[in-house]
Parts: structure tokens; sequence; C-alpha cells
């Protein structure tokens, strides 16, 4: 993952540039709760799976039912508390799909009803409240709703996975793994598995992440995990500049799940990578048309200022000032990929505006390596490399991240360091439509430079 992303099924966020999200990140519920017999992931010492399951049954991150099934449902059964939390999370989910910030509202009114009709011990509630907090970018509130699922429904995985992701999203990555262990402890499950994965993505050891996530595939209980786990594989190929395995991974993924916009917009990246520029440029075409979330935008528009099509790239541009402004009037700190778009293609003092406002409320490594673009790109370089460093001090493997510690460290005059982060980030030769360009020619420059 772009160590940014909002996973939009088992775990963790889903792939963005130079990486698998590590951006929208507010982590999704698991969608599966089948037990998978498997040894216990041992992120910390002591683990093992011997705690009893769920008293909850399945996670409320897997609402049985279409939205319309559990309207039905609470309209036939209005003191049904666990078929309001049901359909709240159902609408989380449905708003993580649609970018329709609207949901959220509608999914916070059915928990609330939720959580009115019982107030004690609705561990389903509280697990969804987490989660929609999450995805609101409200980490804090997110841990509150955690601790409180964790309290009454001390065997729920689901709610340890809130736990792992608030604590994430943090910067609290120990207290996270604690959470994660926890969590596969209860139940060794796809989602658990998935988050399992993440954590040792987020450190660099991304050999260890993929075989966590391979074991997350086959354990997939359902079309929407195992099309999540295909998907993060297919980033790390990327990660790993194996194009070709991650385009003839999402391809197979495509067959089973056509209106998937992740593996879309991980398609458009492969063939990006191949040198296949119209058919990436269709594949996010699709995926916008799906959701039109950030991420695919401005990688649509980024790719198209590329190619020359600077009436092309407005267009998304426009779009994600649109959504932006949404965002602002709502009062909601900004995501890192609207901080990044303002510091490239906007006012960079307005970038660190927002910068400072999401990190005081989420210090998250990609939130430190936004930050730190939006200081360079305002001329704050030794306040950038400090930033810089912040990002990169867990080990996170990204070339977006490196390619900005080098352009920070090259402005300082420090061009050692500035080639050691720059042959970092061409690892992945086509991590960026526009900076892995400027990568290279900034590398030319300082090998030629006596």
């Amino acid at each position: 993952m772009h160590p940014d992303h909002t996973a939009s099924q088992s775990a963790p966020p889903p792939p963005a540039r130079g990486g698998r999200s590590l951006r929208n990140i507010a982590i999704t519920l698991a969608l599966g709760a089948t037990m998978f017999a498997v040894g216990a992931v041992m992120l910390t010492p002591g683990g093992t799976t011997s705690s009893p399951p769920s008293a909850h049954g399945q996670p409320v991150g897997a609402p049985s039912g279409s939205i319309e099934a559990l309207q039905a449902r609470v309209t036939r059964l209005p003191k049904d508390a666990g078929g309001w939390a049901a359909l709240g999370m159902a609408y989380v989910q449905q708003a993580r799909t649609t970018a329709d910030p609207a949901t959220y509202d509608r999914a916070e009114k059915a928990l609330r009803t939720s959580l009115s009709v019982q107030r004690e011990d609705n561990t389903d509630a509280e697990i969804a409240m987490g989660a929609l907090a999450a995805a609101r970018h409200d980490f804090p509130t997110a841990l509150e709703w955690a601790r409180k699922a964790t309290a009454s429904g001390p065997y729920s995985s689901s709610a340890y996975g809130v736990l792992a992701d608030a604590y994430t999203q943090l910067g609290r990555y120990d207290e996270a793994d604690a959470a994660v262990q926890k969590m596969a402890d209860l139940r060794p499950d796809a989602a658990s598995l998935a988050r399992a994965s993440y954590a040792f993505e987020l450190k660099g050891d991304t050999e260890r992440a993929r075989a966590l996530m391979g074991r997350s595939l086959a354990a997939a209980a359902t079309g929407d995990e195992r099309a999540f786990a295909h998907n993060v594989l297919a980033t790390l190929d990327l990660q790993d500049a194996n194009p070709r395995a991650a385009l003839t991974r999402t391809q197979a993924a495509l067959r089973a799940a056509p209106g998937d916009s992740a593996l879309l917009e991980t398609r458009a990246r492969a063939h990006l990578a191949l040198g296949d520029a119209a058919k990436a440029l269709a594949d996010y075409r699709a995926a916008i048309a799906i959701a039109p979330l950030p991420h695919y935008l401005l990688g649509l528009g980024e790719l198209e200022q590329s190619l020359g099509n600077r009436a092309r790239a407005e267009e998304s541009y426009e779009l994600l000032r649109a959504q932006d402004r949404i965002r602002e009037a709502a009062g909601d700190p900004a995501d890192t990929d609207a901080i990044l778009f303002e510091a490239d293609h906007g006012d960079p003092k307005r970038a660190l505006t927002m910068a400072e406002q999401t990190l005081r409320t989420r210090p998250f490594v990609a939130v430190h390596d936004a930050y730190a673009w939006a200081l360079h790109q305002a001329g704050r370089d030794t306040e950038a490399l400090a930033q810089a460093d912040k990002a990169l001090a867990q080990g996170t493997r990204s070339a977006l991240f490196h390619y900005h510690r080098a352009a920070i460290r090259h402005a300082l005059g420090d061009t050692e360091a500035a080639r050691r982060d720059l042959t970092e980030a061409l690892r992945e030769p086509a991590f960026h439509p526009l900076h892995a360009d400027a990568a290279r020619t900034l590398l030319q420059r300082i090998d030629t430079t006596p």
C-alpha cells in the first residue's frame, strides 16, 4: 500500500501511487468471519490461538443481506439493535465504494438508533461507530469507540481490528501490533491476516507481508475479501518492479470481480509501468466511473498531465477541488491526497495549513510525508527533512516517500544522501506519472555534476 489508504474490504488500505495505499486510511472492518485453522501470526511474543471465538457471531463488518433487506428488517423490527448496527455498517461500506459523504450521515443515524435501543454491551454498534469515525478520518474518536467495543466484546476480533486501525493512524505502532496480534489470536481469518500483513508492510518487510496476504487470500470467505487480497498482492508486485505479475494478477481477479474499482486502478498502474498509457487511462476512467475517489482522480489527472493533456488533467483537478471544498465546509481534516495535490498543483502555503491540521489528529507516516512535501514546496527544507525522516522511520518501502526526501536533501545540498533516496525510489521505475521522470532527471544531474 502506499502508506496511506483506507481499505475498502478485509483490512488495510488499498493501493495508491508508489505502493499499497498508506493513504486514505481508515481501515474498514472485515467482511469475512470464517475461522481458518492456521498458526498464530506472532507479531508480538507469546501470541496464541487459544482464545474463545467471538461471542457476537458474524462481525458487523459483514452485514448479512443488502441495504434494502436491512432497511426492510429494521422497518419490520424497529427495536432490533443488531439490525440497526448492521445497516449502519452497510452504509459505511457503501460510502467507501461510492465516495458519497452523505451516506456517512445515514450510517451515523442508523448506529445512533441502535445505541438508543440498546445502550449497554452493544458491541456491534460500537465497532461500527469506530469504523465510521475512522472512515471520516477522526481517529481519536475511532479509538474511543474501539476501546468501548473491546470492553463490551472482549472476544470480538472485529473490535480489535478497529482498535488496530485507530492506533495505526495515530502513529502508535507498537500498540497497533498488539491489537493485531490479539485479533489474530481470537480469529485468524482473512481480516486479521490482512492486518498483520499491513503491519509488516509498514515496517518494510514486504516478504512477510506478501506471505501473510497470501494466507489471507487462502482464508478469504467472500469475493470482496479475495479481490482485496489480490489487489494488495498486485501492488506488492508493483513495488517489486514486477508490473507484468501485477497485470496478470489484476486481470485474473477482475474476471471474478469486474466492477472492483481498486483492481482497475491497480491495473491502470501496471499498464502504465509497462508503457501502455492508453490502457492505463481507460482503467483509471473505468475506476472513476465506479467510485470517484480522490487518489483515482489524482492519478488520472497526473497521468494526463504527463502526456501533455493539460485540459483533461484540469477536469480531474477541478473535481478534486470540488471534493476538497465539501471536505473543508464540513470541517473535516484533509487526507494526504488533498495535501499533495495542493502542494503540487495549488498553493503550498495552503497545503501547509491542511497538513498541520491533519497531523494534529493523525500523526501517521503518510501524513508526515505529505507535510514534508508541503514544507519543501514552501521552501522550508530543514523542517521538511525532519518530517520526511519521520515518514520513513518505520522502514516503510515507499518510492514516493524516498523521492520526496531526495528532493529535500538535494535542496539542502546533501547530494550523496539524495542519491541514495533516488536510487531507492527508482527501484520502482514507474512509481508516479510525474515524479518518476523528475527523479531520473535529478539523479542524472547529481551523477553528472563534478
